[in-house]
């Protein structure tokens, strides 16, 4: 019988993102550049006479509105084979709250169950059924920076011009409030925009706080801050405590700053944690001694 194998589902922030125009479908077309990072939920699957689900957050559904179920249940529709797992979600990372955690999760469940299952399902195949779950999916099979367009679903790996894989230079404190924003309800309150936005991947790869301070927006943050005080004191926080940028990650709740400065970002994550923030610190090794 097959042991019983886990899994990390990392979180990510946006490095800007850019809403430019509804689609007839009734989605957007967006631009964003997605950097992944270490805070992580993890999926343990153990071999089961019967599927089941099991979630250590017991304020999260676990029926088939959940993605780790819906992953499953799309992979075992999709391949013919049984489902014969008990899958346990240790949630560590705050759902909602524009890090990507929930499709992380499903990405996750994709790869767990793939490789439990010995399914011989190409990186297309795979790509395929990820996108039918959400257009933040296909990022997390992979999960390197990328620059997504399209729905979110058009990946292009943020690359430098010596084709090496984009890496933060700077350590990036990541803090939820503890307030909900409804992706719906984000999406109602932006004017799209598709003239004159400068490149993101570009600005990004810079690595110029003071260029990514003049040129990376993220549409979503306009409407956060107006609708929650605790995103501003949030996002003042980190300023006040020396960060060179900071923005509003996904659709929020969550926030970020970048730090030139490893004592800076711990006197933040220290402050903002005070504050009642969920706090990660993403720690560059550009900046370890």
């Amino acid at each position: 019988m097959t042991e019983s194998k886990e899994r990390l589902a990392p979180a990510k922030v946006n490095l800007g993102l850019h809403v430019l125009r509804k689609r007839p479908d009734r989605f957007h077309d967006i631009e964003t550049v997605m950097v992944p990072i270490g805070w992580s939920d993890r999926l343990l699957a153990t071999p089961s006479s019967d599927f089941v689900f099991t979630c250590s957050d017991n304020t999260l559904p676990t029926d088939e509105t959940n993605l780790v179920v819906r992953a499953a249940k799309l992979l075992e529709a999709e391949t013919g084979t049984d489902l014969d797992f008990a899958i346990h979600l240790d949630k560590r990372v705050p759902f909602g709250a524009g890090l990507g955690s929930g499709s992380s999760d499903a990405a996750a469940t994709l790869l767990l169950l793939s490789e439990m299952m010995v399914l011989d399902l190409s990186a297309s195949e795979l790509f395929a059924l990820a996108a039918q779950l959400g257009s933040d999916v296909p990022f997390f099979l992979k999960g390197v920076a990328a620059l997504a367009e399209g729905r979110g679903d058009v990946l292009s790996p943020l690359t430098k011009l010596d084709a090496e894989p984009y890496r933060l230079r700077f350590d990036l404190v990541v803090a939820v409030p503890p307030v909900f924003i409804s992706t719906a309800e984000a999406y109602r309150d932006v004017i799209p925009s598709d003239s004159h936005r400068p490149g993101l991947a570009e600005v990004v790869l810079t690595n110029d706080l003071a260029l990514w301070n003049t040129n990376l927006v993220n549409d979503f943050e306009a409407g956060a801050l107006d609708r929650e005080p605790a995103i501003v004191r949030a996002k003042e926080s980190l300023a006040e405590a020396g960060a060179g940028y900071a923005s509003l990650s996904g659709s929020g709740a969550a926030v970020f700053g970048a730090f030139e400065s490893r004592a800076d970002a711990l006197l933040a994550a220290s402050r903002l944690e005070n504050e009642g923030c969920r706090v990660w610190i993403e720690y560059s090794t550009a900046l370890d001694n």
